[in-house]
């Protein structure tokens, strides 16, 4: 369970609560470590500038400016930039409608990506046919990107099914609950493509709370000692439920991977350009046998961890405001803007295909079936089980005994 620390203490407050033991309030940005295990010299150490975040790969700044890096480029079509833009507008306008109906009792509960939008779609974008990735339980603009059906998702989120898509079919895993878990199952799995002669790679999804987890070093491990084609995708947020990046390590996330044996690169994770790049040339590096890489996505979580959660207890306003001012989808805008890229008529035609989506996931969720109880022991195993037949047979007999005793009743009632 996460600790909520008193309202009056955040980012740049004095480490009393957050219990830092070196007084840091740097966020967990600003140390780095060598492979010797001192700190580096020089410029890694000192201050970034106001605003800025170190070793950061950009290629859209906040103001819709594009930019280059030495390590990271890429050169898109204009009919590229509009669709990821596109991307970008659909996934926000399908989230904020999921969090509608889950207000509205709808959905038992939702975990928005708002914010986070640039990393999944820039990410998932960068896939082949033949990767295969592992999401946590937020990656619904990579399920976008995959071709899996909104509605499917919220199948799960309504509770009428456990997943709702052939992960085979979008080479799309189910959702992850359990945090870390799948960076295990990314491994695995990158272990067999590999062990079977197949031109994939695979991504792992987690966020940097889920980087703590036992799961994930072992994940690494695994991963680095067996050079699997395996990318991992940490999208740090900056929040693990309640809990600061400063309470939860004392070196910049994606140094870690340096600790494993293989490389680790921190992107803008709110400019959707660098995340496309970053993750494209990580997915080609596992293709080509050259082992694991960690990508950190700097980012920001803009809403609550779910909607049962209340992030203003333990947040402050203005650091929310500031990301604001970062917003992934107002940059690519901008960018579209300034470069004569897109015309009115492409943004209205975008409206109206944003409405009709929202209208459909509105009706879609409440015309959901419910599922026939007894379904559930229906793929419990791929083959026949005796244990899950006989407890099948007294799961049905149960259910009919209420039915049974309901049409007694009423008609007993109705002879009166």
């Amino acid at each position: 369970m996460s600790r909520t620390p008193r309202a009056e203490t955040g980012p740049g407050k004095p480490d009393s609560v957050h219990g830092d033991p070196a007084g840091r309030t740097d966020r967990g940005v600003n140390v780095a470590v060598d492979h010797a295990g001192g700190p580096l010299s020089g410029a890694d150490l000192s201050d970034p500038a106001p605003g800025q975040v170190p070793g950061l790969v950009q290629l859209l700044t906040p103001e819709g400016e594009r930019v280059e890096h030495p390590d990271w480029s890429i050169d898109l079509t204009d009919e590229e930039y509009r669709g990821l833009y596109r991307d970008l507008v659909l996934v926000r306008r399908f989230d904020a409608e999921a969090t509608a109906l889950q207000r509205q009792g709808e959905l038992g509960l939702w975990a928005s990506l708002l914010g986070q939008e640039a990393a999944q779609v820039g990410s998932g974008r960068a896939l082949t046919g033949a990767d295969y990735a592992f999401p946590t339980y937020r990656e619904h603009g990579v399920a976008w990107c995959r071709g899996v059906d909104p509605l499917n998702l919220l199948g799960m989120f309504r509770g009428v099914n456990n997943g709702g898509w052939d992960p085979g079919g979008n080479n799309f895993h189910l959702y992850t609950i359990v945090i870390g878990a799948q960076a295990l199952h990314a491994v695995g799995y990158a272990m067999g493509l590999q062990r079977s002669g197949t031109d994939g790679a695979v991504i792992a999804y987690f966020g940097d709370g889920a980087s703590s987890q036992g799961d994930v070093s072992e994940a690494f491990t695994f991963a680095a000692v067996f050079n699997a084609p395996v990318v991992f995708f940490c999208q740090n947020n900056q929040w693990a439920i309640s809990e600061p990046t400063e309470r939860q390590m004392r070196v910049p996330l994606y140094q870690r991977a340096a600790g494993f044996g293989f490389p680790g690169v921190r992107v803008d994770g709110n400019d959707v350009l660098a995340c496309l790049a970053v993750s494209r040339g990580a997915l080609a590096r596992a293709r080509r046998g050259e082992g694991p890489m960690l990508i950190e996505a700097f980012t920001y979580r803009m809403g609550a961890h779910t909607t049962s959660d209340d992030p203003t207890r333990y947040r402050l306003a203005a650091e929310l405001e500031a990301w604001k001012l970062k917003d992934p989808i107002e940059r690519l805008k901008a960018f579209l803007h300034k470069n004569d890229l897109a015309d009115a008529e492409f943004f209205a035609d975008l409206e109206r295909e944003s409405d009709e989506l929202a209208k459909r996931v509105r009706q879609g969720v409440r015309t959901m079936p419910d599922p026939d109880p007894v379904s559930m022991f229906d793929h419990a195993y791929a083959e026949p089980h005796p244990l899950v037949d006989e407890e099948r047979a007294e799961f049905t007999a149960y259910h009919a005994s209420f039915s049974d005793h309901g049409a007694g009743a009423h008609g007993e009632e109705g002879a009166r």
